[in-house]
């Protein structure tokens, strides 16, 4: 049998009161792509940090082999000259420098010791024409989707002719045509013997890409298998250690419930005046107590622009009519819109959500602070008040934290969603818009939360749920309105409603 081109074995890493790797054994092949799964918090980017070297030999125990040599990195650049290539969640891209500039960065072609940018931009165009990646070259990296700077992040590890490529989570931000793309590139990449790691918890995308997947749960290494052997549910047991018997609440009366109950909240003719498209035309829809509307359409559609300019985060000009239990109100600001008792769960947690520098008691009760009366009064915070709420957040939501005094950037992605979430419910809204909110989390936290979105729906909360996932959109709505270029294309009740149904709409046909 051949050497493993990656070894790592008996690897143990801890943390101040965390063991987030308890004895892992993980190994990868030469052209092989391998899938790592599990929950938030099961360990994955704490392993692919010491491949990484972010994590350094004698951080951890264990031992890192490549080609059955022991390796001892010191540094990430030790890592990368080793031709190990990890894209991280969080994009490390200078956003005021071209494209170019990113893919070559710290490696830029020199001539008498002067940086060739004419050559840079040849070798860049290149790349990008061998990987079908069309993205302009000499556009800054801030004026570009997230979608389209992931693709950036992926050429640059490209540009360095990696014999690994480790991905985490790369597909998250991506549209369909960008996945298929990338998975292009991936197998093209195998039929060269490079080796890739693939980490998501999109899993139709194991099954359509990976050779093996390893599973790890709570840090320890569970099992790794061939695809063949696998089935979805197999595996969504292993990584959760328990039979997830449904993904969606059950939700088949709520339309009738929900028809005769009293409007929450009605928009008229909203329209937006942005410098760029979408631009919403006329947009007018309703959502009464307890329904789940769910907001469809493909991405750039203006399904996030629409709930940030009812809920006041919309930098542009815009007109329309909101209405609120039947009166009229003008929302200028998100603190008009939390007055009005509506609350936004973010597409970008960590760039809207949270101050992931701030610990998770203040992040709990940071929307609650100019609402609730028990936290501040008189200007006067009672942190005794702001804990006990916050612990009975963390209770209630399973929370999975050491402290509330830590720094919320060291949580996990589904974690970190919930302390956005419990945020948001302190202020007890009876208006919720969700926009994307189980996106690049694990399969039992998604059932976590549809579960509490399907409760606050039954104890009469409005909520209006933006989603990607046509899947989720189906599951979890009593009606959906599908945008197609800012425009309203479809209305359903959702009885016998099929994705093909909401794509028409989606495409504008």
């Amino acid at each position: 049998m051949t050497v493993a081109l990656l070894s790592m074995q008996s690897i143990t890493k801890e943390f101040p009161g965390v063991r987030a790797l308890d004895d892992v054994n993980f190994e990868v092949h030469s052209g092989e792509i391998h899938a790592l799964c599990g929950e938030n918090g099961a360990g994955k980017s704490t392993l692919i940090k010491i491949l990484g070297a972010v994590h350094p030999h004698g951080t951890y125990d264990g031992q890192l082999n490549i080609n059955g040599v022991e390796q001892r990195y010191r540094n990430v650049r030790n890592a990368e000259q080793a031709g190990i290539a990890v894209i991280h969640q969080e994009l490390a891209l200078i956003p005021e420098m071209t494209v170019a500039e990113n893919i070559y960065l710290g490696r830029e072609p020199r001539k008498f010791g002067i940086i060739d940018k004419t050559r840079m931009y040849q070798d860049a165009g290149h790349l990008l024409t061998q990987f079908g990646l069309d993205i302009p070259l000499h556009r800054q990296v801030y004026k570009l989707g997230i979608g389209q700077q992931q693709l950036v992040e992926i050429a640059k590890a490209l540009s360095r002719d990696a014999r690994m490529l480790v991905l985490d989570e790369p597909t998250a931000a991506l549209t369909k045509s960008e996945v298929d793309i990338l998975h292009k590139i991936l197998k093209q990449l195998r039929d060269k013997d490079v080796a890739c790691i693939y980490i998501t918890h999109k899993l139709k995308e194991i099954f359509h890409i990976a050779d093996r997947v390893t599973v790890l749960r709570d840090g320890k290494t569970v099992a790794t298998q061939s695809i063949d052997e696998c089935t979805e549910d197999k595996l969504i047991s292993q990584m959760v250690g328990r039979e997830l018997t449904t993904f969606f609440p059950d939700r088949i009366n709520a339309l009738t419930s929900t028809s005769e109950a009293a409007v929450a909240l009605k928009v008229e003719d909203l329209c937006t005046y942005p410098l760029e498209p979408p631009q919403l035309e006329n947009i007018s829809f309703e959502v009464r107590c307890g329904e789940v509307l769910g907001i469809a359409g493909l991405m750039g559609a203006g399904r996030t622009e629409l709930i940030n300019t009812i809920f006041g985060a919309y930098s542009g000009k815009w007109s329309g009519s909101v209405y609120r239990d039947g009166k009229p109100v003008k929302i200028h600001s998100p603190r008009d819109a939390i007055r009005q008792g509506m609350a936004l769960v973010s597409e970008d947690r960590k760039q809207y959500g949270l101050i992931l520098e701030n610990d998770v008691v203040r992040n709990m009760t940071l929307a609650s602070l100019g609402v609730s009366k028990e936290i501040t009064s008189f200007g006067v915070l009672n942190q005794n008040v702001q804990y006990q709420k916050s612990m009975h957040a963390v209770d209630t939501l399973r929370i999975k934290t050491t402290s509330l005094d830590i720094p919320v950037r060291q949580l996990s992605g589904g974690n970190q969603q919930k302390v956005v979430l419990g945020k948001w419910l302190m202020t007890r809204p009876s208006v919720l818009f969700l926009d994307e909110p189980t996106r690049g989390i694990d399969v039992g936290a998604k059932a976590e939360i549809h579960a509490l979105t399907a409760e606050l729906a039954d104890n009469g909360v409005a909520i209006v749920l933006v989603s990607s996932e046509l899947q989720e959109i189906l599951g979890m709505s009593d009606r959906i309105l599908v945008l197609h270029e800012g425009k309203i294309t479809g209305e359903f009740a959702n009885e016998n409603l099929t994705q093909e149904d909401i794509l028409r709409c989606a495409a504008g046909t």
